[in-house]
């Protein structure tokens, strides 16, 4: 399908993004009018040590009026790549460094209406580390078996979709016989 983009006005500037306009003429000749969350991407991180312990954050999220178990997440700078920003991260929300950071996946959060393509990675080798968090944050870690926490993604307990989406890629990699982690 071929939509031809008529008109983009940015319409709000934010501290972690912006909305844009767009005007677009669709494949039947009508115009429509999308608003567009612009946003510079993120990372999300699944923390595992030595021992099959999986690293998660609690936090209050304001839109949900809710405390919420997340996996490790963050937003890039500009210009930071993927990579960089997730050992930053990992170090910012559990306070702890990985020696190994794997791109196991990306996806798009909501591509409806936003450009934010968060990037997964696999965090192992991990050895404390703390870097002073965002001062907006207020987290509290909290880790379990693997086993437990695909437990709580598959019966509807995690309610963070970003983290449930980073689990369903993780799964692979944390089920294989020949890895070091144990579903125990």
């Amino acid at each position: 399908m071929k939509f031809e983009l008529l008109k983009s006005e940015k319409t709000y500037q934010g501290r972690a993004f912006s909305v844009r306009r767009d005007h677009l003429l669709t494949p039947s000749g009508t115009t429509v009018k999308y608003d567009i969350i612009e946003h510079i991407g993120s990372v999300s991180l699944v923390p595992v040590d030595e021992n099959g312990q999986m690293y998660f954050v609690r936090q209050y999220r304001h839109a949900a009026q809710l405390d919420l178990l997340e996996l490790p997440a963050g937003t890039l700078e500009p210009g930071e790549p993927p990579l960089e920003a997730a050992a930053r991260e990992v170090r910012e929300e559990i306070g702890m460094a990985a020696s190994s950071l794997v791109e196991i996946g990306s996806f798009y959060l909501a591509p409806g209406y936003s450009t934010e393509l968060m990037h997964v990675f696999l965090a192992t080798g991990l050895s404390h580390d703390p870097l002073e968090p965002d001062a907006d944050e207020y987290l509290s870690v909290e880790k379990m078996p693997v086993a437990a926490a695909l437990q709580l993604a598959e019966s509807g307990q995690i309610q963070d979709a970003k983290s449930l989406a980073a689990l369903l890629l993780a799964k692979p990699y944390l089920m294989e016989s020949t890895h070091k982690f144990s579903m125990k």
